[in-house]
């Protein structure tokens, strides 16, 4: 046992939460963070014993490779006293099954907590890792009603890159060793065959612990292990109505599907089941009372009544339950896509019986298929690398090649040759009777709006998306972008003369739009904060509300016949590399939205940017390591560059005025500061002597320029000329080794070196347009340039006074399913030690009824 003010490293020991038969638990605060968290410690001498040793292991790599707000954070991993331990987070609550020993929780409670537990089940199964012991004692309900699971210690990690299946040994079961995993009545029929447990027997464990939160007992039970085991394999639990008769029949289906004897039945995927579960929390618990309340009045019938005024009684209080009822019903779900890949257009064909949509899946190249409700399959229409953009009131197909300049062509939906129109286009919307489009194309340093093709309605220095005519023709419905940073916008309408309005502003994200049902509204999805996108509608009043929300990024794609097309996004940005003293690519992507900012200059350390909803609404900045220790966060603030000599990281915090953060990656208070003249900050890279950084930065109502600052702050220093705008510089600037130089992408791709200290730049030549400095050669004489291509990066090796480049490294993604964009690479000096990001987003397609 270990004594208070114990020093584990930088961790200090407050005293014992408790112990159990892996170890002991301690609450430690966390001296760097400022911040309480909780220590298992494995006793030394139980560490002795292999398979303990192993399982304990074990759960540090599962729950590390897994942060996700459903799952307990893992945030570091060591050895204290020969003894090994494990720093997470530190929960205050209650395990759900203590939860469950004071009662059923009530409906609302139980939808939210399953929808929690199947979220972070799927961020499990993605990183291939099957938890094989899910039960209540395995997850904890904090007390703000997050659930979090627990205990990966018999977990398998299913990805050959990751670990080879291991069985072990739990004492607390009578089972057979490195045979049956997990706990008796709750493993599913396979793993009591002793057969590998795969994501579906977890799938399985979630359907039992989700019906004994809606009925207070267990699924299955007996009298011995034996009894139990039987049950599972031979018996169907009793019907959850039986229990309470007002738990909505689409809940008690999903728990049904969830049961299933055998894996191939259930859910495809806890990813599938979130989503179903998502569709059903729509079911308001006023309309479960005023069932309740039905039924109890119902009862109460006992006098005799004449038949005709009982007849008529029935017939008007039947009318007004059928109602409201059909206003409780919660719109219902139908998956059409399961093929892994990014789908970003989706249209319904004028009969509303079939669905055509643009889609790379599983890796390869874009595609345009065609598929029906109840159908398991697609099929493409055989029209190479093309986009679906619109579809006509006369069955006409506007298309997108975008390796073809981004071409507009048209082909009939019966099948032919694509007819080609214009370039240079993104968008396309037919007018209600076919005969003409409205587009959007990119006019270099303008984005438009133009109807008829050719004339201007709406141009600007943002970008629109989504135009759509309203079912009359007298209106352009679209959403408006201020920047190409990001997806911020509004929505806004457009008569045919050019007279816009603005129905709806300031959504964080905003993507998809199409007019409602009745015409009367515009349906989109958009978000407020972050990027999980919902349902929302607005009318030509302004009048606005929302239509369905879901955790999960939605995109509407299209509506017809009262049915709504949506697409459910999974979004993720990844981090590959291959730092000091490894042979081979590691995964070092972390939470949701990870991005490689720098690389320490001996490559055993990675800079990482967290901007997802995991991140927090400031972004957070990420520290990994070669040694393959979990990453550590260093504090808040969208990460940018690390100093040469490792000690410390600088970072932009948002704000009015913005920060920037300075640090440390080891023992040290961070710095800030604070420029009043400087409105934003973008990218960033340190000086070789440590006490100096660049940055590119607006300064208020200027174009953004390159400055130098030194780490105790004062006046930075303007480096690049007033009036050159390197906003688009895309991180391509990088300093060279004796820190006199700086080579950037300035206006037109060309790539300029300046002179720190002033003087004239240097016009590097022979590169080719497009090229992005990422890191100067160690010996200075060349640069390290990189040229995107299709979902790889190729680096080239230019030498500064012959202009000659030679091709130096192609990197790309071994999966290469829902791949879009590379986001960014990183280098180091010897060119040996690399990092990479790329986004990866995953879509499936469904169609909802039932939306109001």
């Amino acid at each position: 046992m270990l004594k208070t003010g114990t020093q584990l490293g930088p961790y200090n020991i407050i005293g014992m939460i408790g112990s159990g038969g892996m170890g002991e638990v301690y609450r430690a605060r966390d001296t760097r963070l400022s911040r309480d968290v909780a220590i298992k410690v494995m006793p030394a001498a139980m560490a002795e014993d292999a398979e303990r040793l192993h399982r304990f292991e074990q759960e540090a790599k599962s729950i590390g490779m897994l942060n996700h707000p459903n799952i307990l954070a893992v945030f570091d991993f060591g050895l204290f006293e020969g003894a090994p331990y494990i720093v997470t987070e530190l929960l205050e609550g209650q395990s759900l099954r203590d939860l469950l020993r004071s009662g059923r929780p009530p409906y609302r409670k139980t939808v939210e907590y399953a929808i929690q537990i199947a979220s972070g089940l799927a961020a499990a199964h993605e990183k291939g890792i099957v938890h094989r012991d899910l039960k209540p004692e395995n997850i904890y309900i904090t007390k703000d009603g997050r659930a979090k699971i627990l205990d990966f210690g018999i977990a398998k990690l299913t990805k050959p890159e990751l670990l080879e299946e291991t069985r072990l040994y739990d004492s607390n079961m009578a089972t057979m060793a490195g045979v049956v995993m997990g706990t008796p009545g709750y493993m599913s029929p396979e793993q009591i065959r002793g057969k590998s447990a795969e994501p579906s027997s977890d799938i399985f464990a979630f359907g039992t612990i989700l019906y004994e939160m809606l009925c207070g007992n267990r699924a299955f039970s007996g009298e011995t292990i034996t009894d139990i085991n039987a049950a599972i394999l031979r018996d169907d639990p009793p019907e959850i109505s039986q229990t309470d008769p007002t738990i909505p029949p689409g809940l008690e289906q999903i728990v049904r599907h969830c049961l299933e004897k055998s894996p191939d039945e259930r859910f495809h995927s806890a990813h599938d089941l979130a989503f179903a579960l998502r569709g059903l929390s729509g079911t308001s618990t006023q309309a479960r009372m005023a069932q309740q309340d039905t039924a109890i009045r119902f009862a109460r019938w006992k006098l005799p009544l004449y038949a005709g005024l009982l007849a008529v009684i029935a017939v008007v209080f039947g009318l007004w339950l059928g109602k409201r009822l059909s206003y409780s019903l919660p719109p219902s779900f139908q998956q059409l896509t399961f093929r892994r890949g990014s789908i970003p257009f989706a249209r319904f064909t004028p009969d509303g019986n079939t669905v055509i949509y643009g889609a790379k899946l599983n890796g390869e190249d874009l595609a345009i298929f065609t598929t029906r409700p109840g159908s398991l399959e697609s099929r493409s229409l055989e029209i190479p690398k093309a986009e679906i953009l619109s579809i006509s009131s006369t069955e006409n197909m506007a298309i997108l090649l975008p390796d073809e300049n981004n071409t507009l062509a048209e082909v009939p939906l019966s099948g032919g040759a694509p007819r080609k129109r214009e370039a240079n286009i993104q968008f396309a919307d037919w007018t209600p009777d076919g005969s003409s489009m409205a587009v959007v194309r990119d006019a270099g340093v303008k984005n438009q709006l133009e109807f008829p093709v050719g004339k201007v309605l709406y141009s600007t220095a943002g970008y629109v998306t989504n135009p759509r005519f309203s079912p009359d023709g007298k209106l352009i419905a679209f959403i408006d972008h201020p920047s190409h940073r990001d997806d911020s916008g509004s929505v806004v309408i457009m008569d045919l003369s050019g007279k816009r309005t603005v129905l709806s502003s300031d959504w964080a994200s905003a993507l998809g739009l199409a007019w409602s049902p009745t015409g009367d509204e515009i349906w989109f999805t958009a978000s407020k904060t972050g990027n999980d996108r919902q349902l929302w509608a607005v009318d030509l009043s302004q009048h606005q509300r929302i239509l369905l929300s879901t955790p999960d990024i939605l995109t509407l794609q299209d509506i017809s016949h009262g049915r709504v097309l949506l697409a459910e996004d999974d979004v993720h940005a990844e981090v590959i590399g291959m730092l000091s003293g490894s042979q081979k690519e590691h995964d070092f992507s972390w939470l949701d939205l990870s991005t490689a900012t720098d690389l320490s200059t001996d490559g055993t350390m990675l800079l990482m940017n967290e901007s997802g909803e995991a991140g927090g609404k400031n972004a957070a900045t990420y520290l990994s390591k070669s040694d393959g220790s979990v990453p550590v966060q260093l504090g808040e603030g969208q990460a940018a560059a690390l100093s040469p000599d490792g000690n410390w990281a600088l970072s932009f915090m948002a704000g009015s005025p913005p920060k920037l953060l300075v640090q440390s990656t080891g023992v040290g208070q961070p710095k800030e500061i604070v420029n009043d003249e400087i409105s934003s900050y973008q990218f960033a890279s340190w000086l070789p002597d440590d006490k100096h950084f660049i940055f590119a930065g607006n300064a208020t109502d200027h174009a953004a320029r390159l400055y130098v600052q030194d780490v105790d702050g004062g006046k930075p220093r303007p480096i690049t000329p007033e009036g050159i705008d390197v906003s688009d510089i895309g991180g391509g600037f990088t300093v060279s080794p004796d820190g006199k130089s700086v080579a950037l992408m300035g206006a037109h791709d060309d790539i300029f070196i300046y002179p720190i200290e002033g003087g004239t730049p240097q016009k590097l030549t022979g590169n080719t347009p497009g090229d992005v400095p990422i890191q100067w050669s160690a010996d200075g004489h060349a640069l390290f340039l990189y040229r995107e291509g299709d979902r790889q990066f190729q680096i080239y090796r230019h030498d500064i006074a012959t202009g000659k480049g030679t091709l130096y490294k192609e990197l790309k993604p071994s999966d290469l399913a829902g791949i879009n964009n590379m986001n960014s690479v990183l280098l180091t000096p010897d060119g040996k030690s690399y990092a990479y990001s790329y986004q990866r987003t995953l879509s499936h397609l469904f169609i909802v009824d039932g939306v109001k």
